[in-house]
């Protein structure tokens, strides 16, 4: 069998067109293994190729290469051609696929739930010598809609709409169409509509000039194969109403004090008989480090992937056989259900006595089941670090896995034998497993459930990590564990924000083609259509404070351009490192910054560096020593005392780069909030201006925007969901 693939594309002296595709032929998928294809001038490209007569579904995808290396391919949807037996030939002209400008029309939020064509009626299979095939993206069609073609021809129906072709839907939002060319002639006119399936009436026809067919006919026992084409419309506006709850707010009369995932049946059916369109809930991942009110907090979460496990309905993970203990919880039941808001500790205690019955009754049944098999295989990467982290953190008493002795650092095969189910403890470790299946089998049939009823369900996904997160703990590469993750100053906050989350480091993820997060993106499509990105501009830059910073002031943005020397030189500024990086306050503030108390903080927590210059003593020189000398101490003296210690850590005018020594970063709203900058000559404090100002709002508007186009253009594609910023 002869295969004949032509496409159309301009490309610079010294690129080329090659063709990778699923068969041996075409490299199997290995890019280094990719069909370079002739040029044959005008932007024509052309590659043939034999392969045994077979039926075969082919997949295939273009890219360019320049000096042997690639350096650019097409959107992520592939190209896909059934290939016959019965067929001698087919002859592809294909159209190169840019990521189109209605992207969110492809998503799984539109082609699963709002546009969803639950009935993927396949193209019409026609016993033809010369066949020609159409295949055209169409996405903004309704179920009860379809694509339909309409020509000059008789084949093509007379350009009479009544006699129009009807697409096939099988791989919606792309449409398939086959018929017979056998007597077929130029010239070829053609154009595409939509039509409602009940009647065949016209919804509305394609914008602009009829499409010409201006390539060869099919010759006998060939195909010739017209793909890539999109219906021209208008761009649709498109808008919804939505909602956004978190999950433990639903409560209900069936649920345990908390809202959980069998109420979530009951929200989409309250957002169906509404008319919105999409549910989006915050955070639902396990975020257990004590069993207190502490770990109440959604966007903390030990694990990127495990579920939580207070959002599980309990009467779905089955029925108690003890009738005294069934009616133990159906009491509590109501007890929790009856206050008047949720009582997470209690929550949390009463749950786990169930699922460590539940447990103990169905366990062993449940993990020899085929269904809960397949489970564990897909997600055992994830899942056995998880089960080993729940139990090590119970049994050390903390969630911080640097006190965990033998386990501090991880080490897989030290956890694959901790968690081998000849152990002793294996009971303590399966239990995690078992609630990680029922998660699962919850969430799955909530997605089901949306999609039955044309409703998106969009997660949420917090841009940081806890220090002491699973994450942290086997994958530290992919962090800077030795800083923090915040915001800068605002009206709101004129300290700043300290989230307490490490800062990624983006070096070591690109290194690996963003495995990590493709791979949280890849886990959270099993269960949504769309996700919110908090902090989206995390993917730009992030506010990165240093470790011993309680404060955000001292923060810098990560990735950012810092001043050399030279520039700060130019500026006009009379730079003095000593000065401007060393925190230090002058006598004549103390009294401002401490009152009554001001002789006694010099003698006890400040050492004198000149005649009226003071810097912390070493005790005391970072807001991280202050706070742990402080805590506990409440009365006004203490406070008042503290509050001054902290601000002389931030009486910097410059902070020096980690990575690049000799270069500075100006510190964030020293113009306003510091003593240093007062103390400067009048054209000193000019020419920081000037630096200020071109550092925050335009030394890294492109360079940023290049960060974020970097990093999120792999993640976006790695999925079909849709990606929504915050």
């Amino acid at each position: 069998m002869k295969i004949t693939f032509n496409i159309h594309y301009h490309t610079v002296w010294g690129q080329t067109l090659h063709l990778v595709g699923s068969l041996p032929e075409l490299g199997a998928w290995d890019t280094n293994s990719a069909k370079e294809m002739q040029y044959s001038g005008d932007g024509n490209w052309q590659l043939e190729i034999e392969i045994p007569n077979r039926n075969v579904e082919l997949e295939y995808r273009y890219l360019i290469c320049s000096n042997g290396q690639q350096f650019f391919e097409e959107w992520e949807k592939k190209h896909c051609l059934l290939l016959s037996q019965d067929k001698q030939s087919f002859v592809t002209w294909d159209v190169w696929q840019n990521r189109p400008h209605n992207f969110a029309f492809f998503s799984s939020a539109f082609t699963q739930s709002l546009l969803a064509h639950p009935d993927r009626t396949p193209a019409q299979k026609i016993q033809s010598r010369r066949t020609m095939q159409i295949k055209a993206w169409a996405p903004y069609l309704t179920q009860d809609q379809s694509l339909a073609l309409v020509g000059n021809q008789e084949a093509l129906g007379n350009w009479d709409a009544d006699k129009a072709l009807v697409f096939g839907c099988e791989n919606f939002p792309e449409w398939e169409l086959n018929f017979d060319a056998a007597d077929m002639h130029y010239p070829v006119e053609y154009k595409l509509l939509i039509i409602n399936n009940a009647d065949r009436s016209v919804v509305r026809w394609e914008k602009g000039e009829n499409r010409m067919f201006n390539h060869l006919f099919p010759k006998d026992k060939e195909t010739v194969v017209l793909s890539g084409l999109q219906f021209r419309d208008d761009d649709h506006n498109w808008r919804c109403a939505g909602l956004v709850i978190p999950v433990f707010s639903l409560r209900s009369e069936e649920s345990f004090g908390i809202g959980d995932f069998g109420d979530l049946h009951k929200i989409v059916d309250w957002v169906k008989l509404t008319d919105q369109k999409m549910i989006q809930i915050l955070p639902i991942n396990d975020t257990t480090m004590t069993h207190t009110w502490v770990d109440s907090y959604p966007y903390n979460a030990i694990s990127i992937y495990a579920l939580h496990p207070l959002y599980l309905e309990l009467n779905a993970m089955g029925t108690l056989r003890n009738t005294q203990r069934k009616t133990y919880f159906q009491e509590l039941q109501q007890k929790l259900n009856a206050l008047p808001a949720v009582d997470y500790e209690q929550v949390d205690q009463f749950k786990w006595e169930f699922f460590r019955e539940i447990f103990d009754q169905e366990g062993d049944k449940t993990l020899k089941s085929k269904e809960y098999l397949t489970f564990f295989e897909n997600n055992k990467e994830w899942l056995t670090p998880y089960a080993a982290y729940s139990y090590l953190r119970d049994k050390n008493g903390t969630p911080d896995f640097h006190f965990w002795k033998n386990y501090s650092v991880y080490h897989k095969e030290k956890i694959d034998q901790l968690c081998s189910p000849e152990t002793a403890h294996y009971k303590e470790i399966a239990i995690y497993y078992f609630l990680q299946f029922h998660l699962h089998k919850q969430l799955t049939k909530v997605r089901d459930y949306c999609y039955a009823n044309g409703v998106v369900l969009k997660g949420d996904i917090p841009i940081g990590i806890s220090n002491v997160s699973i994450e942290a703990w086997t994958e530290p590469a992919y962090f800077n564990i030795d800083a923090q993750a915040g915001a800068p100053p605002d009206d709101f906050s004129i300290k700043g924000q300290n989230w307490g989350f490490p800062t990624y480091n983006w070096d070591a993820m690109e290194a690996d083609q963003y495995s990590w997060w493709k791979k949280r993106f890849r886990k959270m499509s099993d269960y949504f259509d769309a996700y919110r990105i908090d902090h989206i501009l995390g993917f730009f830059r992030i506010w990165e404070i240093p470790q011993q910073s309680l404060e955000g002031l001292l923060g810098y943005f990560n990735p950012s351009i810092p001043f050399s020397m030279d520039e700060i030189w130019h500026s006009g500024l009379n730079f003095n490192k000593e000065h401007f990086t060393r925190a230090s306050v002058g006598e004549w503030h103390l009294e401002e910054l401490f009152g009554e108390y001001a002789s006694e903080v010099q003698q006890i927590y400040l050492d004198r560096i000149n005649s009226d210059r003071f810097i912390l003593k070493t005790s005391f020189n970072t807001q991280r020593k202050i706070s742990v000398y402080f805590e506990g101490k409440d009365d006004p003296k203490s406070q008042r005392i503290k509050a001054g210690l902290m601000a002389i850590c931030n009486e910097v005018l410059f902070i020096e780069d980690k990575e690049q020594p000799n270069h500075y970063h100006p510190r964030i709203s020293a113009a306003v909030y510091s003593f240093i900058y007062k103390e400067l000559s009048y054209n000193d404090q000019r020419a920081f201006d000037s630096l200020y100002g071109h550092y925050f709002y335009q030394r890294h508007n492109e360079f940023w925007k290049e960060q974020a186009l970097k990093h999120l253009t792999p993640l976006v594609n790695s999925t079909g969901m849709l990606a929504c910023g915050e």
